[in-house]
């Protein structure tokens, strides 16, 4: 079997990837250290507002406890129980005023200190026992974790990042809904996808009559100096040997008279945040390797992408809105989520179908369309990213 350095040498730039990127298990271990290392996103601050709240969120056979201590600080403890491995908290989200093992009731103080094991020896120390604390980050509401031990510095990201949540604010926003999305294919498959619109137009007909992006680059209108006011276009996106996480902000411009994401292109929900009208445009933002958003002036979306095995991907879709809006009120759910869950559904067929061609012996990648750009800068980091870690450079 050829190498993986090997195949990272073969691969001609311009063209999508070689079969073995996308089925074989040792490069999605490789691929898992990679993700594991940098900053994913794993939900919204405002899920867990008061002391004892709790969410966890996965990546690969990770999973993260966030949870906000009695002194009023959001740590990230690794969930996993310091006795004998047990997972403690089984569930998305809780509230409890102790985190307590279901296994053998190892418990846990907010801030992951060991306060109470049955039955131990003597000289047992419980100070030597506590949970792993995770390195956490909250931009704008944001809730950014890595599973590392010195994740990428944020220092193009943040700045980015916030001035497009301050310009909606995010910060202050609540979520209204969450949805996930088993798809049946490599991470990559559904990254690369996700970063061009080459298929918009045959695949997305709701989401190509709203937004120009859909559009080839030369019928698209640029975003005017009056969409999103105060947010900077940023494309700090390719390989980052300086230690620093990648950063995406773009301004788009919708379609005429299109005002914001929803069936007919009309408002589903209040004004965010500073957005003081709607001005005919959102923002598209992307942080590391899986984490993505999309403001309008009305509401937002998070998308989470995140790798199970070599030939699954979980998508999850958190819709938000205005940290006063109340459901049934100020906005209809069915509306409000129905363009990113008919666009998330259409994905994911179009994906499992591109895994099963993948899977082929007859498959050899193809050239990448001029509207392809992003899926073609996303590989190429990813590869040099790879072939970093190979060389023993760390990540």
């Amino acid at each position: 079997m050829i190498s993986v350095s090997a195949l990272i040498a073969a691969h001609r730039p311009g063209q999508a990837l070689d079969q073995g990127f996308y089925v074989r298990e040792d490069i999605f271990a490789r691929d898992m250290e990679l993700l594991l290392d940098r900053w994913t996103c794993v939900g919204h601050a405002r899920e867990i507002p008061e002391p004892g709240d709790w969410l966890t969120a996965e990546l690969g056979a990770e999973s993260v406890i966030v949870v906000r201590g009695d002194d009023g600080v959001t740590r990230a403890l690794a969930n996993v129980c310091r006795h004998r491995g047990s997972r403690i908290c089984n569930e998305l989200t809780g509230s409890a005023a102790a985190l307590t093992c279901p296994y053998h009731a190892w418990t846990y103080r907010l801030d992951g200190r060991l306060r109470a094991a049955r039955e131990m020896p003597e000289g047992f120390d419980p100070s030597a026992y506590g949970l792993t604390a995770l390195p956490i980050r909250i931009v704008g509401g944001l809730v950014f974790v890595s599973f590392g031990r010195a994740p990428p510095a944020l220092d193009d990201a943040a700045p980015a990042l916030e001035a497009m949540t301050t310009r909606y604010g995010w910060e202050a926003a609540k979520v209204a809904h969450r949805r996930s999305y088993a798809v049946a294919a490599n991470w990559k498959l559904v990254m690369e996808n996700y970063h061009e619109c080459y298929h918009c137009a045959p695949a997305h007909p709701e989401f190509s009559v709203l937004h120009t992006l859909a559009r080839p680059e030369g019928r698209r209108p640029p975003a005017s100096e009056a969409m999103a006011p105060g947010v900077g276009e940023v494309e700090a996106w390719g390989p980052k040997p300086d230690g620093r996480e990648v950063a995406r902000v773009m301004r788009s411009a919708l379609a005429a008279g299109v005002l914001t994401g929803s069936e007919g292109g009309q408002p589903v929900a209040p004004l965010m945040g500073g957005a003081e009208d709607h001005d005919g445009g959102c923002v598209f933002a992307e942080v590391g390797f899986l984490s993505a958003f999309l403001a309008y002036p009305d509401h937002g979306v998070i998308y989470r992408f995140i790798p199970k095995s070599v030939l699954s991907t979980q998508m999850e879709v958190i819709w938000l809105v205005d940290g006063a809006a109340r459901e049934g009120v100020d906005y209809d759910l069915g509306r409000l989520a129905w363009l990113w869950d008919v666009t998330s559904l259409a994905d994911k067929t179009i994906i499992e179908r591109n895994q099963k061609g993948v899977l082929s012996r007859f498959y050899r990648p193809g050239p990448y369309s001029k509207m392809e750009p992003g899926t073609r800068l996303y590989v190429e980091r990813y590869l040099a990213e790879l072939a970093r870690a190979g060389d023993g450079h760390g990540l």
